[in-house]
């Protein structure tokens, strides 16, 4: 650690050995790596730390660390390419499965004295992920995505801009890809948002399509911000209900909640949002169900006001979902 007479370098960080993840080291057992003290300012917290530097593999590119040790270990995370060390995810797949609250503070006001008085805590508590909160429909969900196998596709060096414009002329010599960039949300990610887990468009787009495969896609009708919950436990009542959403939903707010309809007598509920936005968010996070004092209740898909008119009386009867209506 620095002196402590120093006081300009109180804080800063000073490791042996970096946190990543089997992908990001490589598929090389005797990694060379170059180590550098206090070689840049950490892309979270923005205190100096020790950088890293190595080649994962023949024909990779070289890999640097991005975040300091302390930062990684609050969030469990590799220290390049900042997914989840257990599950090979981005945080915000995780935190919204384990219904985990950020309180990392983003804004620079805070963050480097929030991660000084981490750093203490780490000492005493290896591991600040509170995993025994998880309900286990958010395990069952995260076992399913799971990435248990390396991707050094990931590791690639990147897209040669000279190729681009069609002016390279290193030929095979290039040590970069010569490939036409695909464009899209995926190619704009930053660092804060991927750590923070907000606003991720790859957690996004493996949220949505587990959603789609469980039989939870959204409707086409964007008027519908509904979900359905049916087989409550008869000890369910609407203020538990209530307060089981918002306690699996962290990253919303009460406000963004119009309204829980709570039937005892049929055992289910109707679980309205004010913005379809939100009401996605949840059937992601409800992908595999959602707990409720114990037991495990099925999630669907409110119905528009328009399909809700068109069954008979008959099926309405028999399928207590099927006349879920937007309030």
């Amino acid at each position: 650690m620095p002196p402590k007479s120093d006081i300009n370098k109180a804080g800063w960080e000073q490791s042996e050995f970096p946190i990543l993840c089997e992908t990001c080291l490589g598929d090389n057992a005797f990694v060379r790596m170059s180590k550098q003290e206090f070689g840049r300012s950490c892309g979270t917290c923005a205190r100096p730390f020790t950088v890293f530097r190595w080649n994962p593999g023949t024909g990779m590119r070289y890999k640097t660390t991005v975040i300091c040790q302390t930062c990684a270990q609050i969030k469990n995370v590799c220290q390049t390419c900042l997914l989840d060390l257990e599950y090979g995810l981005p945080t915000q797949v995780r935190d919204t499965a384990l219904a985990l609250q950020n309180e990392a503070p983003s804004s620079d006001i805070n963050r480097e004295y929030y991660a000084q008085n981490m750093e203490g805590k780490l000492e005493k508590n290896k591991s600040l992920l509170d995993s025994h909160r998880a309900q286990s429909a958010g395990k069952e969900m995260l076992k399913q995505l799971a990435r248990t196998d390396p991707y050094y596709k990931r590791n690639q060096p990147h897209v040669c801009s000279f190729f681009v414009k069609g002016e390279c002329k290193r030929g095979s010599e290039c040590p970069y890809r010569h490939e036409k960039p695909v464009e899209s949300e995926l190619s704009r990610q930053n660092i804060q948002d991927r750590y923070y887990g907000r606003n991720d468009p790859v957690a996004k787009k493996i949220m949505s399509s587990h959603a789609d495969t469980m039989g939870l896609q959204a409707p086409e009708d964007k008027s519908v911000m509904s979900l359905f919950l049916s087989s409550l436990p008869a000890s369910s009542t609407e203020l538990s209900v209530r307060t089981r959403v918002l306690q699996s939903l962290p990253a919303i707010q009460p406000s963004q909640l119009r309204s829980v309809v709570h039937v005892a007598k049929s055992k289910c509920a109707f679980i309205n949002f004010k913005d379809r936005a939100t009401a996605e968010l949840a059937a992601q996070a409800w992908a595999n169900g959602l707990d409720i004092d114990g037991e495990r209740v099925g999630v669907k898909w409110g119905r528009s006001k328009n399909a809700a008119a068109g069954p008979s009386k008959a099926s309405a009867s028999s399928d207590p979902g099927a006349s879920a209506m937007v309030s």
